[in-house]
């Protein structure tokens, strides 16, 4: 150990409910803050907490808590910017607790376009690889650059490509073979300069053509974003919830055409492979979900796709509405939907 680091506080019995965005109620039996990889080291050096089972903590916009963490809670606030010149690209890197709208906010500022289409999701830029976050056309796979996590088992640092991350919709293998193993400490991202503005979606198409703009410039792209977001999504800051709670099911040619043929107004859209993705939200208000609760969790009312909580939801009654939901799409529809957020 580094006698000139000072170590972190070892925090006991922390209210998580300001550390997720649905604001449900659970404790962390120890809590440690994460701000370095020096912190880290310490973590998996020292003889007491070292062996300890953990759980990996960042902007906890993709949670759901159904009862207290007994394993010890690493809450990543690793902080840091980057932007460099890589001849026909600009490579820009975020500490993995950097805010992430703030980062693509940055990023736009430095001139460096290509992720304003996901602006306003919450999180942080660590979990944004986690996750393969996506919106709008735009995928983080489709601009990353790379990523360094060190292994909780060996404390080994390893730098990992696209390759390595193993990216599908909404996964990687940081929720797969390496959940709870290892902590993202900097993500990089590669923005080429020969940047043209992604609006395949119907709703930034509307909006270019109500602005009466041709050509938009990066940062319009991304002020359209924010207002499409906020006039569908209620901001976790008001009304607690994880943002899209089911994955957009991808089913086969076949499959789409069974379901269309039960009701002819399903949405859906044709992918590059021959399969068809189905709007998950659409799926759910046939079903006659929205602004339907149980408990204290509910389905909000201006987005069928986000649960939400009304004030005094728990963990479990958010997880009972969710099976509730997969239950009805799948008797009326045949299709099965998932879960978005990690549920602990």
């Amino acid at each position: 150990m580094n006698p000139l680091h000072a170590p972190p506080v070892v925090e006991t019995d922390v209210d998580l409910r300001p550390y997720n965005s649905f604001a449900l109620p659970a404790r962390a039996r120890r809590l440690i803050r994460l701000r370095s990889e020096a912190d880290l080291r310490w973590v998996i050096n020292h003889p007491e907490w070292g062996p300890v089972p953990k759980f990996i903590l960042g902007g906890g916009s993709n949670l759901v808590l159904t009862r207290d963490v007994q394993a010890l809670v690493l809450k990543v606030e690793v902080l840091g910017r980057r932007l460099w010149d890589d001849g026909d690209s600009w490579v820009v890197e975020g500490g993995a607790g950097e805010c992430w709208h703030d980062f693509v906010q940055w990023t736009l500022q430095q001139g460096a376009p290509g992720l304003e289409n996901l602006s306003l999701i919450p999180g942080t830029v660590g979990a944004a690889p986690v996750q393969n976050i996506g919106a709008y056309g735009v995928e983080v796979q489709d601009r990353f650059e790379s990523l360094d996590t060190v292994d909780l088992m060996t404390g080994r640092t390893v730098t990992l490509d696209r390759a390595g991350c193993r990216f599908g919709y909404r996964d990687s293998v940081f929720k797969q073979h390496l959940k709870d193993r290892s902590v993202i400490l900097r993500v990089r991202f590669r923005l080429p300069k020969s940047w043209r503005p992604e609006l395949g979606y119907l709703d930034l198409q509307r909006a270019a053509e109500q602005a009466g703009v041709a050509e938009p410039t990066a940062q319009q792209v991304a002020d359209w974003v924010c207002a499409i977001r906020r006039a569908k999504l209620p901001d976790p800051a008001q009304i607690g919830n994880a943002g899209s709670f089911f994955k957009n099911p991808v089913v086969s040619e076949a499959v789409c055409r069974e379901v269309i043929a039960r009701d002819p107004h399903l949405v859906h859209y044709a992918l590059p492979d021959g399969r068809y993705k189905l709007a998950a939200g659409w799926l759910i208000d046939a079903c006659g979900w929205k602004g339907k609760s149980i408990g204290g969790a509910g389905v909000y009312e201006k987005q069928a796709l986000v649960l939400v909580n009304r004030g005094d939801a728990r963990g479990g009654e958010v997880l009972t509405l969710a099976q509730a939901i997969q239950a009805s799409v799948l008797a009326r529809f045949g299709v099965v939907l998932e879960a978005e957020p990690v549920v602990v």
